[in-house]
C-alpha cells in the first residue's frame, strides 16, 4: 500500500498540513521539523512528485504583480523596479515566474485583474496598488484567490484581515526629522506629498520637532509629486521661506535632489548651510553628489515576507489570512547631512 502524507503525519506526531508544508519547504515549519519530516518519509518511501501535484491541483506557476498606474514613470519606477526585482529574484528561487500588471487595460478600460483571475492565468496576486477598487477587492475575496498587499494597505472597508506587509512611515518621517535635530538643525522644511503614506511621514516629522519643543509650522510643508521636478519649483520659487531654513527633510529620494539642485541655483551650500534628508534609499543616492542622507525602506525582506506568504497560501490551497507585517526603516547617514558647525 502506498504511504500518504497522512501516514507521516501519524508517526511524526503532527497534522498533515505540517507535512505538505515540510515537503514543500515551507518558510512557516522550523529547519528541524522540516528535516525530520523529510527524514521519515525516505524511510517509509514516500515520494512527492511536486510536478504531478500541480497538474492534479492545475496550477500555473505563475505569480501577478499588480502595480499602480504610472510605474513606467521615471519618479515612480526607480523605487518599483528595485520591488520588482525582488519579487522575481524571490519567486524564481520557488520555480514560479511573474507576470506584471495594472488595475486596468489602458485602452480597452477593461479588469486587468478580474480578467487574470477569469482566465486562470495565475495561481494568487502581490498588490502592490492601494487604491484597488472595491469591486477588485470583492472579486478577489469572493474567488478566494491568494493575495496580499505589498508595500500600502488598502483604505477600502473590504480591505481588513488581508494579508499586508509594509513600512512604518510615521517611524520614517521621525527618523528624518529626528536625525537633522541632532544635526543642530532646528527649523526644518518638509517636502511631501499628499497622499495617505506621506501624511504618515508627516505625522513622524511633527513628533519630532513636538519632543525638541519647537512648534509646527504649515508653512515649512511645501507639496510636490516625488519628483524631482516638483521639489525643485516648489524650492526654487519660494526663496523668502527657504532661505530662513537650515534643514530639509524631503519625503522621496528624488524630491531630495531636486532641493538639493535648487539651493545650488541660489548659492546655497548642502550641508553647510542647509542639511537634506531624503527617504526611500534609492541606488542613487550613494552615487550623485551630495550622497544622500536617507531613509531606508527595507524593500527586500518585506518583498521576501510577502512571497513566502503567498506561496504559502498557494500550496495549502488557502484564501488570505490577515497577516500583517511593518517592518521599520533605518537612518543611512551620507554627506547630504553633516553636523552643523
Amino acid at each position: 500500500m502506498a504511504v500518504t502524507i497522512k501516514d507521516i503525519a501519524k508517526i511524526a506526531g503532527v497534522n498533515h498540513s505540517t507535512v505538505s508544508r515540510s515537503l514543500n519547504d515551507s518558510p512557516l515549519i522550523s529547519a528541524e521539523t522540516k528535516e525530520r519530516i523529510k527524514r521519515i518519509a525516505e524511510e517509509l518511501g514516500f515520494e512527492f512528485n511536486s510536478n504531478a501535484r500541480g497538474l492534479s491541483t492545475k496550477k500555473t506557476g505563475t505569480i501577478g504583480l499588480v502595480y499602480p498606474e504610472g510605474f513606467e514613470n521615471f519618479n515612480t519606477n526607480l523605487f518599483f523596479s528595485s520591488i520588482q526585482r525582488h519579487v522575481r529574484q524571490t519567486v524564481e528561487r520557488e520555480d514560479y515566474d511573474v507576470i506584471v500588471t495594472f488595475p486596468k487595460n489602458r485602452y480597452t478600460g477593461g479588469d486587468n485583474i478580474q480578467k487574470l483571475i477569469s482566465r486562470k492565468k495565475v495561481d494568487g496576486l502581490i498588490i502592490v496598488h492601494p487604491d484597488i477598487e472595491d469591486q477588485d477587492l470583492k472579486y478577489l475575496t469572493d474567488t478566494g484567490i491568494p493575495f496580499v498587499f505589498l508595500h500600502k494597505k488598502p483604505a477600502s472597508d473590504l480591505g481588513k484581515n488581508i494579508d499586508f506587509y509594509c513600512t512604518d512611515h510615521f517611524k520614517g518621517g521621525y527618523l528624518a526629522a529626528k536625525h537633522l535635530l541632532n544635526a543642530g538643525r532646528k527649523r526644518i522644511l518638509c517636502i511631501s506629498y499628499d497622499i495617505d503614506e506621506f501624511h504618515m511621514r508627516t505625522e513622524g516629522y511633527k513628533k519630532a520637532l513636538e519632543e525638541q519643543r519647537i512648534p509646527y509650522d504649515e508653512k515649512l510643508v511645501f507639496y510636490g509629486d516625488c519628483s524631482f521636478e516638483s521639489a525643485f519649483e516648489a524650492i526654487n520659487n519660494h526663496m523668502d521661506i527657504v532661505k530662513t531654513v537650515d534643514g530639509i527633510f524631503a519625503q522621496s529620494d528624488l524630491m531630495a535632489y531636486g532641493a538639493i539642485e535648487a539651493l545650488r541655483k541660489n548659492h546655497i551650500e548642502v550641508p553647510e548651510h542647509v542639511a537634506v534628508v531624503g527617504y526611500d534609499d534609492i541606488e542613487l543616492g550613494a552615487l550623485l553628489s551630495p550622497k544622500l542622507t536617507t531613509i531606508h525602506q527595507p524593500r527586500e525582506e518585506l518583498v521576501v515576507m510577502a512571497c513566502q506568504r503567498l506561496i504559502e497560501l498557494i500550496r495549502e490551497d488557502q484564501k488570505a489570512g490577515g497577516t500583517e507585517k511593518v517592518l521599520e526603516p533605518f537612518l543611512v547617514i551620507r554627506e547630504s547631512c553633516g553636523l552643523k558647525k
